[in-house]
């Protein structure tokens, strides 16, 4: 069995907590589908407030998965599109979405699963 370096334990787990947010992996979809403008983000995650999708957008901008774009017209447009790094982040997790999609429900909660 491989082990989990102490060097690569604190980058998979810190990648896990990034991923893990809620609403991360739908603005991590919206972005794969091609660069967008807030607006459009909010049109296509049904549910995400203006403030939480401003919050993930800036985490995924500080961590190098997406790139935020000023274009200077009138008014000012700002795009968001994935890097390279979150391209390659985006297709490292489609199995995990298709499994899901498989699946067709959440993973019952570990309490639910221990014996009484």
């Amino acid at each position: 069995m491989n082990s989990i370096h102490d060097d690569t334990c604190p980058s998979f787990e810190g990648t896990l907590e990034l991923i893990g947010r809620r609403w991360t992996g739908s603005v991590l979809q919206a972005a794969g589908q091609g660069a967008r403008r807030f607006g459009e983000y909010r049109a296509v995650i049904e549910g995400i407030s203006d403030r939480l999708l401003t919050q993930r957008l800036r985490e995924l901008d500080a961590a190098g998965l997406i790139q935020r774009t000023v274009i200077p017209t009138t008014p000012v447009q700002v795009r968001y599109q994935l890097t390279a790094d979150g391209q390659a982040l985006v297709d490292a997790l489609a199995p995990l979405a298709q499994w899901s999609m498989r699946r067709g429900s959440a993973p019952r909660a570990l309490e639910d699963s221990r014996p009484a």
